[in-house]
């Protein structure tokens, strides 16, 4: 069973990533030209792959490096378990939290990191990725989820195993037609955040069928007339995509009247309410975070490494991240960062063009067993702790898996199941 105690914080909700990369952090030179995730490389590693991890968390969010580092350490364990790196061992470099990325990035670079994890925060992204793409050292992040990334200049070393937060537009809509509903409503929080999920979940329901009755936006502690307009536009559901101002929301559509079963949250509106809301109000509505939640299997391996470890917040998305950047280096027989960037796509299951051919096979499920598969021939597909990964031409990953949940009359959300979306970019 799984430990209760052991879960992510808040059930996996997401770090904000509203306001977080300028337009011009989403534009900046990299460095790098071309890219490297689909043209070809030659060998130039020394022989052991080494992997540098970035935490960025410090804070309040300072709970969110130990199992990031959990699952580095225990990714390399397993890796080196199996083989390592055409016998040799996969090092994982000393992680250096309390410096700034920038910092963490160039110190990696200079300890000769083949292939860097991280950081968590979306608006940390830039910064990492400005350095260590010159460094031709791919960034796989396990949490990253701002839509405009998909974009960023890297010269094709960025990648992500977390889902762009605009893939769960689909899902939501998904949600509220399984309940019946033949219409929405639309309420978002200001910025970036809010207004591409907002535009994902339009153009989902159009194609689900679903009419979009009223679209409106708000600032938080500002929801009082968003929530009038809802009501009135009388909608079988109510999407709620929203951060800090969700239980502002919330409350206001309470207070208008609107039936608290009719509502459907997105992952950053997601929480455990209890007393902060009316008894009861939140009774039926639903839910959708990222991921899927660690099974007991993976905590229990998670917990050899850190006994003390009490939270799992994108474990599973960095030991994924470790583990299909050491099948990429398999694929290539080379350690050196080029060459695992040139060969993450072909690992992961994933597709470089707009369409897929003929896919990428069974899926399979450890870096042993992949191992063995690249032995028999060209690809892998692993399929992780975190779902399909598969990425694109982009370094996104084209199959999402979200956690549905439902809410029970003491406001608080239990699992419900799980749902995947296609396209993670959007």
């Amino acid at each position: 069973m799984t430990d209760p105690n052991l879960r992510p914080a808040n059930l996996r909700r997401a770090l904000s990533t509203a306001a977080l990369c300028s337009a011009l952090a989403l534009t900046a030179c990299s460095g790098a030209t071309g890219n490297a995730r689909v043209e070809a490389a030659e060998a130039s590693g020394d022989g052991t792959l080494r992997v540098g991890l970035i935490l960025d968390n410090a804070g309040g969010n300072g709970f969110l490096n130990a199992p990031q580092l959990a699952a580095a350490k225990l990714a390399v364990q397993e890796i080196n378990a199996a083989g390592g790196h055409k016998g040799r061992p996969v090092e994982l470099l000393p992680a250096l939290a309390g410096q700034s990325v920038a910092e963490q990035a160039q110190a990696l670079a200079d300890a000769k990191a083949d292939v860097v994890v991280g950081p968590t925060d979306s608006s940390h992204a830039a910064a990492a990725i400005d350095v260590l793409s010159r460094a031709r050292t791919p960034l796989i992040s396990p949490a990253n989820t701002a839509a405009g990334l998909s974009g960023i200049s890297s010269g094709g070393y960025y990648f992500r195993t977390a889902p762009a937060d605009v893939a769960q537009g689909p899902v939501l809509v998904k949600l509220a037609k399984d309940a019946g509903a033949t219409s929405v409503a639309v309420l978002y929080q200001e910025g970036s955040y809010g207004k591409d999920l907002s535009d994902a979940v339009a153009a989902s329901a159009g194609q689900a069928g679903l009419e979009v009755l009223a679209t409106a936006s708000f600032k938080p502690g500002d929801a009082g007339s968003v929530a009038d307009a809802a009501r009135a536009a009388e909608p079988g559901a109510v999407i709620l995509i929203a951060r800090d101002g969700a239980q502002g929301a919330l409350v206001e559509l309470a207070n208008s009247g609107v039936d608290g079963k009719r509502l459907i949250l997105s992952d950053g509106a997601f929480g455990r309410y209890g007393s902060d809301l009316a008894a009861g109000y939140l009774e039926g509505a639903r839910a959708v975070v990222p991921g899927q939640l660690p099974d007991a299997d993976f905590q229990a391996r998670l917990l050899t490494v850190d006994p003390g470890l009490k939270d799992v917040s994108f474990a599973a998305e960095a030991y994924d991240a470790v583990t299909v950047a050491a099948l990429a280096a398999a694929r290539a027989q080379d350690d050196a960062g080029r060459s695992i960037a040139a060969n993450l796509i072909a690992v992961s299951g994933g597709t470089a063009g707009q369409t897929a051919g003929e896919g990428p096979g069974e899926a399979c499920l450890s870096f042993k067993d992949c191992l063995a598969r690249l032995k028999s021939g060209p690809d892998a597909n692993y399929d992780g702790e975190s779902g399909p990964v598969a990425f694109d031409a982009n370094g996104d990953i084209t199959t999402a898996t979200f956690t549905a949940f439902a809410y029970a009359a003491d406001n608080n959300p239990t699992v419900s199941g799980l749902e995947t979306a296609g396209r993670a970019s959007g």
